[in-house]
């Protein structure tokens, strides 16, 4: 997997507007020339382990939320609940991708400290995630992009009914531009559709926000999804 076919990728689909990642000629001048070859990427460490740790069973019991997942990732564990109750389609959505197993061994391909952490589209290969149809945008339910919270990245304003498989956590609040009906600063009023929050491993977040990143938000050393499991 090279760097710059992950560029080429991940241009494709951002949370707003992600510029793309190669430079591009104008005019009759020359085209410009192509990108030195990457290094092969280091290797990715075995996970620790495979089911959700006894703590995070723990806090995912404690939850009132009908729904709860576990994640394991290079820099530790994260378990969110989900709310069915007011985005029963976005829920939907993302328990199907855990289900199918599409969310193991996938990278977070943009991390933007005091931003978001991104992921759920390409696979540790640099493959796509293969994804199931568009779903209709909840972003105005009540929920808001604040600290913590999990919501769905999606393609521009154009459309907004765009969400497939990949998602972000506000790794700071985010309330002012990410929500619905936002319309200063260059924000998308159609906004963001949070479905559900962290109860356990916001620490994490916080390390995968400062790991150290490319000019697009790639992180340098890759951060990994191993695995996705739904607890309730």
């Amino acid at each position: 997997m090279s760097i710059s076919r992950l560029c080429s990728l991940f241009s494709l689909v951002a949370l707003t507007g992600l510029a793309a990642c190669g430079g591009g000629g104008g005019g009759d001048g020359p085209a410009p020339a192509p990108p030195a070859p990457a290094p092969a990427p280091e290797p990715i460490p075995p996970a620790p382990y495979t089911t959700c740790s006894d703590a995070g069973k723990t806090v995912a019991a404690a939850s009132t939320a009908t729904n709860t997942v576990c994640m394991l990732t290079t820099q530790g564990e994260i378990v969110v609940e989900l709310y069915n109750d007011k985005t029963p389609i976005t829920v939907t959505n993302f328990l199907q991708y855990v289900a199918a197993k599409r969310y193991d061994n996938t990278l977070y391909h943009r991390v933007v400290k005091g931003f978001v952490v991104q992921g759920g589209g390409y696979t540790t290969d640099g493959i796509a995630v293969v994804t199931y149809p568009m779903i209709k945008i909840e972003a105005d339910k009540g929920l808001s992009n604040v600290r913590g919270t999990i919501a769905m990245a999606r393609l521009g304003s154009a459309n907004p009914d765009t969400a497939t498989s990949q998602f972000f956590f506000n790794a700071v609040d985010n309330s002012a531009c990410l929500d619905a009906g936002k319309k200063t600063n260059g924000c998308d009023p159609n906004g963001y559709a949070v479905f559900g929050k962290v109860i356990a491993g916001l620490d994490t977040i916080d390390k995968i926000a400062a790991v150290p990143v490319y000019s697009d938000g790639l992180p340098v050393t890759r951060v990994v999804t191993y695995w996705a499991e739904q607890l309730k």
